[in-house]
């Protein structure tokens, strides 16, 4: 069995191009639930959006960075751990936030500010916290990654979708408020279908190595969850929103992050297996989460940080 690092998974140039079409119309279709309002919302909650992408762009990377330092993963496994922390939450956020009784407001302004921004700091983090990791940074400069070049390839399939979905949420309301939940539903279940069937390609190589990214994905994303709540909490906001915070942190955009590794990293064997078992594991733990706060309400209240 080759070591992880050298193993290549194989996915085609035409899945690849199916794959980025289907996750610009998973922007497109979040876009379309997504109104100007929802950023202006923003100005009217700054604690806790200033906590929430902070704990995304700045705290997730860097705890990331720690843990890949504690545990000593192979190089291309902390390489995927570090491109999964910076990737943008997706919209299965805002169902799971539902589900939990969360403040699903802040989830969506969230989501929404998150994805604009990912666009430039997604780049700069994997390419900061790759460089300065002592055993990938090696791997990125054998890949020679231009951030520039991967920002605007973000800009290509999430950029570009969010304004078009914006543009035709505001031009056309009735027709947006019909399908809008069948678009964010329909583009979602396309997107599992295509990480399934990345992952049924290379289904030999995630049986041989998953042992040994498992334990490490499910410590980071426990991580990511635990590190939203906690935040919000040290942040003095109430339990409705924390469990807003902590799925909003939790639950990464695995799909691009698979895009990206198959785009500009050759399909690499750890970040692959990485993006894959995250993909479904943070849905699994953020549903579990959720089953266990609908249980128990959270009483709806005001931001402590909320301008008036």
């Amino acid at each position: 069995m080759l070591p992880i690092d050298e193993v290549r998974l194989n996915f085609s140039p035409a899945s690849l191009q199916a794959l980025n079409a289907v996750l610009a119309f998973l922007m497109f279709g979040i876009a379309l639930d997504t109104r100007l309002e929802d950023f202006r919302r923003v100005a009217r909650m700054p604690l806790a959006m200033g906590v929430a992408i902070a704990a995304q762009f700045l705290l997730l990377p860097a705890i990331t960075f720690g843990l890949t330092l504690a545990i000593k993963p192979t190089p291309s496994i902390a390489l995927g751990m570090i491109l999964v922390a910076c990737c943008p939450p997706g919209n299965i956020s805002n169902i799971i936030t539902h589900r939990a009784g969360g403040n699903v407001a802040l989830s969506v302004s969230m989501t929404a500010v998150s994805n604009a921004l990912s666009i430039l700091l997604m780049p700069l983090n994997v390419a900061f916290w790759g460089g300065l990791h002592p055993q990938a940074a090696p791997l990125l400069r054998a890949i020679s990654l231009d951030p520039l070049e991967m920002g605007l390839h973000i800009i290509a399939i999430i950029g570009i979708p969010f304004v078009l979905g914006m543009a035709c949420a505001r031009s056309f309301p009735a027709l947006t408020d019909k399908v809008k939940k069948p678009a964010r539903i329909l583009s979602f279940l396309c997107l599992v279908v295509f990480i399934v069937a990345a992952i049924a390609g290379n289904w030999r190589y995630f049986l041989d190595y998953l042992g040994l990214v498992l334990g490490a994905v499910i410590v980071h994303d426990a991580l990511a969850y635990g590190l939203g709540y906690g935040c919000a909490a040290l942040a003095g906001l109430a339990e409705y929103e924390r469990r807003a915070m902590s799925v909003e942190v939790g639950i990464r955009n695995a799909g691009l992050g698979l895009v990206l590794i198959f785009g500009f990293f050759g399909g690499l064997g750890g970040m692959a297996v990485v993006a894959g078992a995250w993909g479904f594991l943070d849905i699994i733990i953020g549903m579990a989460l959720a089953f266990w706060w609908a249980r128990r309400p959270a009483a709806r209240t005001r931001f402590k940080g909320e301008a008036a």
